[in-house]
């Protein structure tokens, strides 16, 4: 499938981060606050276009998700970017909302797209174990845990979940899509201050897949469950009861990567491609 810009548009990316807190998702809906809507309307006003130009995003976040580098493109008529493309970054600062801020926006390089070319996502899930509780001026993005956990454990048990599988007991499945992904990160760290961060990376996640892998990990992490058993859950590729969904605002989406520009096209064009396993067809 092609992707090319329409004649007489210009596809813009758009680096940004975003409080989660008070949104309703980055995906536009009618009467709930979104960050795409927010910014789409941003977009339009500041343009003073008639016109709204959708984005496109490397990852939608859920309900209450924070990002720190998250990236969407626009394709703008010429004429608007040639006007406004300078001034653009300014004037949507000083239309949009405090918790949404755009830091870069730059014409894109040939068959660059937001989503598709990116080849992979790195996502943070922070926790706090501290038996009096998360810091409050952390209280937005830190998820407080009331036993004590076992980095090692945790790490441990990551192990088994690297890599290419079906994580289907790990994802909200949603009807027509796949659920093969390639887990390229999934660590833990304490740091100086007690914060427990999970780092997870991967070449696009499904519906609710970082919050599954962790909660799964805090049960191995706090004694619950045995270093075997989130390997064994995938393994039987079926949603289990004891895996939580943990609550979102200790999940940000740090970084996209994306290839250089010459392979921009050809990713754009793979990612397309509905995936399965060795050995199983594509139905």
């Amino acid at each position: 499938m092609s992707d090319e810009v329409e004649p007489g548009y210009v596809r813009v990316r758009l680096d940004l981060s975003y409080d989660g807190k008070d949104f309703s998702g980055w995906a536009k809906q009618r009467e709930r606050r979104t960050v795409q809507g927010e910014l789409e309307t941003a977009l339009r006003t500041v343009t003073r276009s008639q016109e709204t130009y959708e984005l496109t995003v490397a990852g939608r976040t859920d309900a209450g998700v924070h990002a720190r580098g998250q990236v969407a493109h626009v394709d703008l008529p010429q004429a608007v970017w040639a006007e406004h493309g300078e001034h653009l970054r300014r004037r949507l600062a000083g239309r949009l909302p405090k918790d949404i801020r755009v830091w870069r926006v730059a014409e894109a390089p040939y068959g660059f797209n937001a989503r598709f070319s990116a080849i992979w996502r790195r996502y943070a899930y922070r926790v706090s174990d501290h038996p009096g509780g998360v810091d409050p001026l952390l209280r937005g993005h830190v998820l407080w845990h009331d036993w004590a956990l076992d980095v090692a454990a945790m790490n441990a048990a990551s192990r088994a979940l690297l890599g290419e599988h079906d994580f289907a007991a790990y994802c909200k499945r949603r009807e027509g899509a796949t659920t093969i992904r390639t887990l390229q990160e999934l660590s833990w760290v304490r740091d100086a201050d007690g914060i427990v961060t999970a780092t997870v990376r991967a070449d696009a996640f499904c519906h609710n897949m970082v919050r599954s892998l962790v909660g799964a990990l805090l049960f191995v992490g706090d004694g619950h469950r045995p270093v075997e058993w989130a390997g064994k859950v995938l393994a039987a590729g079926v949603r289990d009861s004891a895996v939580h969904v943990v609550r979102p605002h200790g999940l940000t989406l740090e970084e996209v990567g994306y290839p250089a520009d010459e392979l921009l096209m050809a990713r754009n064009q793979e990612a397309r491609n509905k995936r399965t396993l060795p050995g199983r067809g594509c139905c």
